[in-house]
């Protein structure tokens, strides 16, 4: 199964530990890993489900393509890392 780790900085603001969760699609992997976090969605999602401005998510170590319908394909055995995007000057 896939395994979700958010960055140590959203998880002082929720509860949100590595697990491992199943599903085929960035979609399908957050949906199972929000289930056990649902706090952690608002952070990550905004209200039409696409990722906040903000924030980055990373399959395999590889920035995901799709932000809005989150499409992006998963490894049985991948990682799916969420942390905040850095920006500024």
């Amino acid at each position: 199964m896939p395994r979700v780790t958010f960055t140590r900085n959203l998880q002082r603001h929720v509860a949100c530990p590595p697990c491992e969760v199943a599903g085929g699609t960035v979609r399908e992997v957050l949906d199972a890993a929000f289930a056990l976090y649902p706090v952690a969605r608002g952070y990550v999602l905004d209200e039409r489900g696409e990722v906040r401005t903000h924030m980055i998510l990373f399959v395999d170590g590889q920035a995901i393509s799709d932000r809005r319908a989150l499409s992006d394909t998963v490894p049985e055995h991948g990682e799916v890392f969420v942390m905040q995007a850095l920006s500024g000057g």
